[in-house]
């Protein structure tokens, strides 16, 4: 279930700017002294000191700009270098086989990493899918290995990133993590 909340965390604050609650909550985590840990620790005490304005024009900075944000989190575009290419297409047949529905009024396509996020913490805690581990094993490496670790490492190094730097490690951490488990796996 860490697993899952640690996805749904990412999920959280890479769909949209968080709130006053999603920072209270963000500030509230406690992580050990592990590399991850330390990595929630920094992130805990970065939304500490964000403010809702703060963390809107962050975000927008970072996701969304004038013309377009310091970063495109999306597997398309990380992987071809366009929008709305292959990858997205086969994200929307496994959403489709994992009866995973387009969020009604989402403006993102399916492949944007906080769909992925998202599906990923539900294909853990078996909202889609069997909920086995070869299913999320599946997924990771079809929809998130292939780019997400450069992603979260771009979202660690982003000039306008100060919530989102710490996010971005823990992102990149947890991708590091997943990979090394799951080449483990029988």
């Amino acid at each position: 279930m860490a697993r899952a909340c640690l996805y749904r965390l990412l999920a959280r604050f890479l769909a949209n700017p968080p709130d006053q609650h999603a920072l209270d909550a963000a500030a509230a985590l406690a992580g050990d002294t592990g590399e991850l840990g330390r990595s929630l620790n920094s992130f805990a005490r970065a939304a500490q000191a964000t403010t809702v304005t703060d963390a809107r024009r962050e975000y927008n900075a970072l996701m969304i700009g004038l013309v377009r944000g310091e970063l495109v989190p999306y597997a398309s575009f990380y992987l071809t270098g366009f929008l709305h290419e292959r990858p997205l297409a086969a994200v929307r047949r496994d959403f489709a086989r994992l009866g995973i529905t387009r969020v009604a009024g989402g403006r993102d396509p399916e492949d944007h990493i906080a769909r992925l996020c998202e599906a990923m913490a539900g294909l853990i805690d078996g909202t889609y899918g069997d909920g086995t581990l070869a299913a999320q094993q599946e997924f990771f490496a079809r929809h998130l290995a292939p780019w997400a670790p450069r992603f979260f490492g771009d979202l660690e190094r982003a000039r306008a990133a100060r919530l989102y730097a710490p996010l971005g490690a823990v992102g990149r951490l947890l991708m590091d993590i997943e990979a090394t488990a799951f080449a483990m796996a029988p």
